[in-house]
């Protein structure tokens, strides 16, 4: 079972959405694009600081409109949201032990997206590192230890995650050596999840009932976008070209985007003044569409009218 309830109304309101960001974007291939948004009709049971059991939070209906949003696409800096919550579980359970240079890694991974950081959290979640490769009996144990955030994700239960491949570190050039090895011959053991993944595990976040409650409004925290006085000197703010820049101003974002030659995708929690609360998680495809800054805010602008009018 899908967390969310699909619903006729939102269907009609999706379905037009997308037609009309495919009449203004022709080369945007129905294919090469992939989104699923939950409504949080009131009363609202999410960014409650943590007021909920996780038994009423689940069991506390939403609803929701999903196009594609159980293919499996490669997330480039979205699957930093799994290894954030990952970070939190084992830091919960005693597993791994907080620092300094921890801290600093996990703020760096999602504020400013960093491979660097991201490449430090997946050896902490493992207890591997990256290097040159192994011989086959070390590699086999090194490849073990390596998949430990697939199976927290499997022992969940949950129907979204049953998909989904979050193992492999991020990269600016690539992986080399036993990293290379580990992603195979022809890159098919790249990380894969779906949309409706990344909704479940940022409705999980935005409800309070990841990891902790006050975990999850730790990670809230980092999530958290400004849309005022973005830096121009650089296009990774994560708001410029993604779901932040179709927003208006005295919009509240929690977001995080990803990109690379070949995708652009957004995955974002949204609370416009007066208006009911939104997921919105939008993955594009293609040379074209990651080139473009104009896809998501373009999406993210029609679902915050559509939001007004509900």
């Amino acid at each position: 079972m899908i967390f969310f309830n699909k619903d006729e109304q939102l269907e009609n309101i999706g379905n037009g959405i997308l037609d009309a960001t495919w009449a203004a974007f022709p080369t945007l291939a129905r294919n090469q694009i992939a989104l699923t948004w939950v409504v949080y009709d009131p009363p609202v049971l999410v960014n409650t600081g943590g007021a909920l059991t996780p038994k009423a939070f689940w069991d506390h209906p939403v609803r929701g409109f999903t196009y594609r949003g159980v293919e499996r696409i490669y997330p480039a800096s979205v699957v930093k949201l799994f290894y954030l919550v990952a970070v939190n579980e084992w830091l919960e359970k005693g597993m791994s032990q907080t620092s300094k240079e921890l801290e600093r890694a996990l703020r760096d991974m999602i504020v400013d997206s960093s491979n660097d950081a991201t490449s430090l959290v997946v050896d902490i979640l493992s207890g591997t590192t990256s290097g040159p490769e192994l011989p086959i009996g070390p590699f086999e144990t090194w490849k073990y230890q390596r998949n430990i955030v697939n199976r927290y994700y499997q022992s969940l239960g949950w129907e979204e995650m049953e998909t989904i491949n979050v193992c492999q570190k991020t990269w600016g050039d690539g992986p080399y050596g036993r990293e290379r090895a580990f992603a195979g011959e022809l890159l098919d053991n790249r990380n894969m999840v779906t949309t409706n993944a990344i909704a479940r595990l940022l409705h999980s976040i935005v409800g309070g009932v990841a990891v902790s409650s006050a975990r999850s409004q730790a990670m809230m925290a980092l999530l958290k976008r400004t849309l005022n006085d973005l830096p121009t000197d650089t296009e990774e703010n994560q708001v410029t070209g993604f779901l932040g820049g179709g927003l208006a101003k005295n919009a509240q974002i929690w977001s995080k985007a990803g990109w690379t030659s070949q995708v652009r995708h957004d995955a974002a929690y949204i609370e416009i003044p007066e208006q009911r609360p939104y997921l919105l998680v939008v993955f594009t495809e293609g040379k074209v569409q990651a080139k473009s800054q104009a896809i998501l805010p373009f999406v993210s602008q029609l679902v915050a009218d559509a939001i007004a009018n509900l």
